[in-house]
């Protein structure tokens, strides 16, 4: 919740490829961990340093690529890259799943550690910084001075993205998208596996066949429905299609009757996975150039935040529904909530208004202003 946004902002003060080597880099040392020793204090060592690399990792990765995409491309050809993205990153999961089953137990930290850091070199050789650095005027200051300064530049750049965020009614309204959407969206999740479990006795195996189907389907809706519809309809058109697959997905889920409900169901997980490009690209429509890492950042922070609380909420509930001490019988109560949570998203996708186009040549930021 707080360093997506921190992150958000570095990445447009400090430029894309640093931060992204940076974030890149903290995911290697857990799997290395392991891939060295497997012993009681290793697992506990790696549990601290997987904490430490989702803070910095859990979706800021995206969000500083979605500000490096809007960098290089124009505004029309910005939501087929974001669809291409999401793509690119199903396909990865799936070929993630496929390489784990077919690996030995014992190499799967060895292979794991060689993979991670394929992508920060790749980033070294080939990625080329987009942003305009100013020149550092603290230099020569005292590290006290350097810290104080450090923390005031924190302060003054969060108030300058809230401020932004706030003074567009495209980016309030989305922020409450997102909100929304994470809260219901996480909350199956967190509680998915162990509902199917005991509502229809699924097993892993099972469970993985929904997963392959789904990463499969939604590789062809990121990376060539996406494009081709996006043009015809916009933006809010397909969030709005979006979000309407995802209550049925979570009233499906909610008040499935056998054990193929589950099957059917989640079908709709390939429409609603387009609730994300979707969002990136009208977030990068209605950011200026200068702003694009502060908007994303903000809006993946608002994303934390439904992530985080939903699961205090759904864990508890779902166990009291799946007890014998329910008030009455409906094992899936708990997602027919979080389809409400849905629902609200949707509600505030069909208010969203129209996001004005940036003017980027004439888009002079007014940050240097509210940060004095």
């Amino acid at each position: 919740m707080v360093a997506i946004p921190v992150l958000g902002q570095l990445a447009d003060e400090y430029g894309r490829k640093p931060l992204l080597l940076l974030i890149v880099s903290t995911a290697i040392f857990p799997s290395a961990i392991l891939a060295i020793d497997e012993s009681k204090g290793f697992v506990y060592a790696y549990y601290v340093l997987r904490m430490i690399s989702h803070i910095m990792s859990q979706g800021s990765i995206f969000c500083i690529s979605a500000a490096y995409a809007a960098d290089i491309l124009d505004g029309r050809s910005r939501a087929a890259a974001f669809g291409w993205m999401h793509g690119i990153l199903s396909l990865s999961h799936v070929l993630g799943n496929f390489l784990a089953r077919l690996l030995p137990g014992t190499y799967i930290f060895e292979v794991s550690v060689a993979l991670l850091i394929i992508a920060p070199m790749y980033m070294i050789i080939f990625l080329t910084e987009t942003v305009k650095l100013t020149p550092n005027l603290n230099q020569h200051l005292r590290w006290s001075s350097k810290a104080y300064k450090l923390v005031q530049d924190r302060y003054s750049s969060m108030r300058y993205a809230l401020h932004v965020v706030t003074s567009s009614s495209t980016l309030k309204c989305i922020c409450l998208v997102s909100f929304f959407y994470d809260m219901g969206m996480s909350g199956i999740s967190s509680v998915l596996m162990y509902y199917l479990k005991s509502a229809f006795d699924f097993n892993k195996n099972q469970f993985s066949e929904i997963l392959m189907m789904v990463g499969v389907g939604s590789i062809i809706t990121q990376m060539l429905v996406f494009p081709l519809v996006n043009p015809l309809v916009g933006e809010r058109v397909v969030l709005r299609i979006a979000l309407l697959a995802s209550i049925t997905y979570a009233l499906l889920y909610g008040l499935a009757w056998a054990s193929w409900v589950p099957y059917f169901g989640a079908l709709f997980r390939m429409i609603y996975i387009l609730e994300r490009p979707s969002t990136n690209a009208i977030v990068s429509k209605a950011s200026s150039a200068s702003d694009q890492g502060k908007t994303q950042g903000l809006v993946a922070g608002a994303e934390a935040i439904g992530s985080f609380l939903a699961p205090l909420v759904m864990s508890p509930l779902t166990s009291w529904f799946l007890s014998s001490n329910a008030p009455f019988n409906c094992k899936g109560f708990s997602l027919i909530c979080a389809a409400f949570a849905l629902a609200m998203a949707f509600y505030f996708a069909w208010i969203l208004p129209e996001a004005p186009s940036t003017q980027e040549e004439n888009g002079e930021s007014v940050e240097a202003p509210l940060l004095a």
